[in-house]
């Protein structure tokens, strides 16, 4: 589905894209704030950002005006390549590739891929929304889901037509849907008519999701270090699925165009070869041998694993002595004892001295953003999620903690939201649920497990787990409960915030953001926060 750009168009990109037709590219000659504004931008529009800097960042006043072409200057650059290649090359510091950094656009993924992209640390991302982006179009003729190269035949026509369905459906209900909304939250006269629309739009999209496969497509801005872009490249040269490796070799090439120096030995044998060797080695042997272990005792792993399905949050390990921990390491910086002799003295202290310590070093919150410092990061919680998939892509993009997660089958069962039943559209719900099972279930048995995924709706349920210290545990939690987030992820993170409280109370009330409170329409005060910004009011 390449964009076509008229000849105009492609030579006023051409100064700022590594290039104009492919779905891979990479921005130069901007300054940083420019891309910045723009991958912000991108997150909510469902332009193509070659098109969507035509359309909103060029012409008369805009950026030509105000830094002109090749503003970088290419011998200055050049200079800097020179010297990057010189050090990495010739001394081998890997930390120079810390850096160099680029902006690299990836469209056309499928959610599939999207978690792979966004699985490392130390890079920051933007994805396109499905709640702020329908996806009842059809650019180029079919709808926007990706389509295994490793299908063929048959299955693929089946493949196509049950999507093709899915998506027919969700095109089909998201109007009813806005009308059921509309006659359930009447708009209140003294709303205005935009604040009131993107609401119920937000709201029936939110809804909705669930119906969407998870090789529906998205765009991802990427912002990375040269390292970073190494890590992940080696990373999607070991994937199993095929989507995956014609992205890396078509990253690759783009980013060589921006920062070369740093990518030299990706897809050199004796170096970057045998790097993704090694993981997907390690990949294929650990699948191995956990499938032994599995087939010899499954009988008792899978009441265990049945008992665990009846919660969808569980928080399977963390510390006791976790307060305790937390208050000791509260004191260290403020006092000049040995770190053992503060964790002796705060398990001394009464419950309401280290309440004091604790009120004391968080202090007065003013808002979520404002989080006390890394004593908290003394202490950690593990738990195991059981969600739906549209949940787990929101939550999968914290990157300071561990997360890891398994396959997504329909072997979990899927969700249906309230409203879905309330509205009619429960029979179409489940006909989509059981096609996407059959459908993964066929692409299992031909031995395609990993593209079999491609299949199934997010409405499906997937486990993974959240490694976490407390300080992290404060940001995803305050976050991902305000009345304005996805109910599916409200819900899962107001738990975790309960299991804590429950355990070390002192910690969970210095969440003080942490919101359990029931939201109709979720979406409604972000827009009003957003029209009273854009007219300029505080």
């Amino acid at each position: 589905m390449a964009e076509e750009f008229t000849r105009e168009e492609r030579s006023a990109l051409a100064p700022y894209f590594t290039d104009l037709d492919g779905p891979v590219f990479a921005l130069v000659n901007l300054p940083e704030v420019v891309k910045g504004a723009l991958f912000a931008r991108y997150s909510r529009s469902p332009k193509s950002l070659r098109r969507l800097f035509l359309d909103e960042f060029l012409g008369p006043g805009g950026l030509e005006a105000a830094a002109g072409r090749g503003a970088t200057g290419e011998a200055g650059a050049q200079r800097a390549e020179q010297l990057f290649e010189r050090v990495f090359v010739e001394y081998g510091d890997d930390s120079v590739a810390q850096l160099g950094g680029v902006h690299l656009a990836c469209e056309g993924a499928s959610n599939i891929m999207t978690k792979v992209l966004e699985w490392g640390r130390l890079m920051a991302y933007l994805e396109q929304s499905t709640r702020y982006i329908p996806y009842d179009d059809r650019p180029g003729g079919r709808y926007r889901y990706h389509v295994p190269a490793e299908l063929t035949g048959g299955l693929r026509e089946r493949y196509v037509a049950t999507l093709d369905r899915c998506f027919d459906r969700y095109h089909d209900w998201l109007p009813k849907l806005r009308a059921f909304f509309e006659a359930e939250f009447p708009r209140d006269p003294a709303e205005t008519e935009g604040v009131y629309r993107m609401t119920i739009r937000a709201k029936a999209l939110d809804t909705l999701r669930g119906m969407l496969p998870a090789a529906t497509t998205s765009n991802v801005g990427i912002y990375g270090t040269g390292q970073a872009c190494e890590q992940l490249l080696l990373r999607m040269r070991a994937h199993p699925l095929r989507e995956v490796r014609d992205y890396a070799d078509l990253m690759l090439i783009e980013l060589r165009k921006v920062i070369p120096a740093f990518l030299k030995r990706v897809d050199v044998p004796e170096r970057g070869g045998v790097w993704s060797s090694y993981l997907e080695e390690t990949r294929r042997e650990t699948r191995d041998v956990a499938r032994r272990l599995l087939e010899r005792g499954a009988a008792g792993r899978h009441a265990a694993s049945d008992a665990a399905a009846a919660d969808d949050v569980v928080l399977t390990d963390y510390d006791p002595d976790g307060e305790i921990k937390v208050v000791a390491a509260a004191l260290y910086a403020v006092s000049s004892r040995p770190d053992a002799e503060l964790l002796e003295l705060a398990r001394r202290t009464t419950a309401d001295e280290r309440n004091a310590v604790l009120a004391a070093y968080v202090g007065k919150r003013l808002n979520r953003r404002h989080r006390p410092g890394r004593a908290f990061e003394r202490t950690a919680y593990r738990f195991d999620v059981l969600g739906d998939y549209g949940a787990f892509r929101d939550l999968q993009r914290h990157r300071l903690l561990t997360l890891e997660w398994q396959r997504l089958t329909p072997r979990h069962g899927y969700v249906v939201p309230e409203p879905i039943a309330e509205a009619g559209a429960a029979d179409d719900w489940r006909r989509v649920m059981a096609e996407s099972a059959a459908l993964h279930d066929a692409i299992e048995a031909a031995g395609l497990p990993e593209v079999a995924s491609y299949a199934v709706s997010m409405a499906y349920r997937v486990r993974f787990y959240m490694e976490m210290n407390a300080r992290e545990a404060m940001h995803v939690i305050e976050l991902r409960t305000t009345p304005q987030g996805h109910p599916a992820y409200r819900r899962i993170c107001q738990t975790m915030h309960r299991l804590i409280a429950e355990r070390h109370p002192a910690i969970g009330a210095a969440m003080t953001f942490a919101d359990h409170s029931t939201v109709a329409l979720e979406r409604l005060e972000a827009e009003r926060a957003a029209e009273r910004r854009r007219a300029g009011s505080p």
